[in-house]
């Protein structure tokens, strides 16, 4: 007679017992200590403010949280007065009063601090080149008592909200790195902040050095300011009657082929101060083409709604109204879709939104280059863009709150300052050139340590999660002040 034994077959989970570990990211807190302390950055703050709590090591754990959690300055407040990363800085326990007292007085100082950031990179670095790109944004501001905000033309789409401009400076391809930053109204348009942010950083340039910015800034009174300094530009230029004739005469000008695969030609028109590029590409005349279709068709479609309720004698489309309590409007409308057909209505509106200069742009510079070389130096001042992107959706400095002026001024230094090292990372080691801002802090939040205190007298260090990007970016060597790049 057999006796069963049961038998234990599979590992039993020991029950969790809590303990008192902390585990937090530490690959970006690392990085910042240390583009920190190669850039000098002590000296340039420390003379801001004297008494009180520390503000370089406020403003390194206000920069590692901006390329960490960052949901807003707000809330970084609990998020740098936590224990283990007060100790990670030196820093006793503050007041959110104290973090907003720092960012007036990196606010108050801003043009001297941007003007020593300018001194350290240009005594750090021996860049190949002091080219430029130059662009603007706007960026939405949530209140109504800080003076900067202001209605303009806004980029990021919310016309109903109050905004500020923000003017970007960066060392042309392929260097890639910000330089100057300016912060204005959100009415002032791009000619007009064009000044204050060229000045920035003009007298760093070198003579004959190329000021890249985009038609929006393109005036009389900019160009003029460029070339009385001895740099040169190229930026683009909006198409006008004069243009008009050179369009009809195109192909007469024998144009040179510049891009196969978009269908690109271009002719030059040499002036005596300047000379214009006009270019003509196919792919483009297709996408503007399709995009006044979709134009023509939707103002069909709106016209026919509009009609539609008349007919029904239905209240207008709540789209089409002014929706204002304090504009009281008697509405009496009458579409032309009455006296026209469709085909009809459609002909009068394709003459209306398209001119024939559909895939046909034009740049203007003071350097005389070939077609290719003009394109392609335009072309390659989008890295401006990502720089723009990179701030609003990866380093978010958007949204600003309710604040006074210094305050949005010091909030967006700490953004600035938050891509300049993600920049400096990229322009420093050629592997990570074309990596994203986006992957490089995740791989700086990947790595972690761990404070394991349990059961013990003295606190134990566990660092865990190493990757390729975060252990290329902490074994480099940043070069001492003044040593040329690699």
């Amino acid at each position: 007679m057999f006796e069963w034994i049961n038998m234990q077959t599979k590992l039993r989970t020991n029950e969790l017992e809590p303990t008192d570990n902390i585990s937090f990211p530490i690959g970006t807190i690392r990085l910042v200590n240390q583009l920190y302390d190669v850039l000098n950055f002590g000296d340039i703050f420390g003379k801001h403010k004297k008494r009180g709590i520390d503000i370089n090591g406020l403003l390194q754990a206000t920069i590692s949280y901006k390329l960490t959690d960052n949901f807003s300055i707000k809330r970084s407040h609990a998020w740098i007065n936590r224990p283990e990363v007060l100790s990670e800085f030196n820093l006793p326990p503050f007041s959110e009063r104290t973090l907003y007292r720092v960012l007036e007085t990196l606010g108050a100082n801003r043009e001297e601090i941007i003007s020593d950031i300018q001194d350290v990179l240009f005594a750090r670095y021996d860049f190949e080149h002091t080219d430029i790109n130059m662009d603007w944004t706007s960026i939405v501001l949530y209140g109504t008592k800080a003076q900067l905000g202001k209605h303009g033309y806004s980029r990021d789409h919310r016309p109903d909200k109050k905004q500020i401009t923000v003017g970007i400076t960066e060392l042309a391809n392929p260097i890639h790195v910000p330089i100057g930053m300016t912060v204005e109204p959100g009415n002032i348009n791009d000619q007009t902040h064009f000044k204050k942010t060229y000045r920035q950083s003009s007298n760093r340039l070198r003579k004959g050095s190329l000021v890249i910015f985009d038609k929006g800034a393109n005036s009389i009174t900019n160009t003029r300011m460029i070339r009385a300094d001895n740099l040169q530009y190229i930026t683009g230029k909006r198409l006008n009657k004069s243009d008009d004739k050179l369009i009809a005469k195109f192909e007469t000008h024998n144009p040179q082929d510049i891009d196969g695969e978009t269908g690109t030609r271009g002719i030059k028109i040499e002036k005596p101060s300047s000379v214009n590029y006009l270019y003509f590409s196919e792919k483009l005349q297709k996408e503007q083409l399709e995009s006044r279709a979709r134009k023509i068709m939707r103002e069909i479609q709106e016209a026919k709604a509009i009609q539609e309720s008349i007919d029904k004698k239905k209240t207008l489309p709540k789209r089409f109204r002014i929706n204002n309590l304090l504009v009281d409007v008697d509405y009496s409308i009458q579409t032309k879709l009455l006296e026209l057909s469709e085909g009809d209505a459609i002909r009068m509106l394709e003459e209306k939104f398209i001119t024939g200069r559909e895939g046909y742009f034009c740049l203007k510079s003071s350097k005389n280059l070939t077609l290719t070389e003009a394109l392609l130096t335009y072309r390659r001042k989008d890295s401006i863009e990502k720089i723009f992107n990179s701030l609003k959706n990866e380093i978010e400095i958007k949204p600003l709150r309710v604040w006074t002026d210094n305050s949005i001024y010091g909030a967006l230094i700490i953004g600035f300052i938050a891509q300049l090292f993600i920049s400096l990372v990229r322009f420093e080691i050629p592997e990570l050139k074309q990596i994203s801002t986006k992957f490089i802090k995740q791989a700086l939040l990947n790595l972690t340590v761990t404070i394991d205190s349990w059961k013990r007298k003295t606190k134990k260090y566990i660092y865990s999660n190493f990757d390729p990007i975060n252990t290329m970016i902490l074994r480099h060597n940043w070069p001492i002040l003044g040593s040329e790049k690699g």
